[in-house]
This record gives structure tokens, C-alpha cells and sequence, in this order.
């Protein structure tokens, strides 16, 4: 695989990802919270499932921004390994 370089994403995508991940962040203490009151672990699952779709609502911004900025700059490069970089990762995150 190529060499990782920091991209520049777009300042919308970049605040629309730091956004997101702040309110997950204090989803996630609220869970935390939940935890340590002992409340009902079925309020508590539900919480869980709730995170769980906004951090995939995150990877699929990142995702779609990384296909758009860093996999289309590196393949107008002639770079054709991003290709399997892109397939192993799109993998891990749906798998």
C-alpha cells in the first residue's frame, strides 16, 4: 500500500463529522451514567443501539468524503493500490 498522508477534507465534512462525534461522546457518558445509577440494562441496550447507528452514520460521511478527496486524487495519480486499501476498509467497517 501507498504511503498514508493527511488529507485535507472539506471544512463542511470536517465540522459535520466533529459535531456528530461530540454528541456521541456525550451519549456515550450518558450511558455511562445510566451504568453507575443501575438503571434497567434494556434503557441501557437501547442507548447502545442508538450510538452504534450514529457512529455508522459517521463512517459513512468519512467514507463517502475519503472515496471523493484521497482515493480519487490517488487513483487520477495513477495509484491503483488504493483500490484494495479502499475494499479492506469499506470491510472493516461494515463487517
Amino acid at each position: 500500500m501507498g504511503v498514508h498522508t493527511s488529507m485535507n477534507r472539506p471544512e463542511k465534512v470536517t465540522k459535520d463529522l466533529t459535531s456528530r462525534l461530540n454528541r456521541i461522546e456525550g451519549q456515550v457518558k450518558g450511558i455511562n451514567s445510566m451504568i453507575e445509577r443501575g438503571e434497567y440494562c434494556d434503557d441501557i441496550l437501547t442507548q447502545i443501539s442508538s450510538v452504534k447507528s450514529a457512529m455508522n452514520a459517521v463512517a459513512k460521511i468519512l467514507v463517502d468524503s475519503h472515496m471523493r478527496t484521497c482515493v480519487a486524487e490517488k487513483l487520477r495519480s495513477g495509484d491503483d493500490d488504493i483500490i484494495e486499501e479502499f475494499v479492506k476498509t469499506v470491510g472493516r467497517v461494515i463487517g
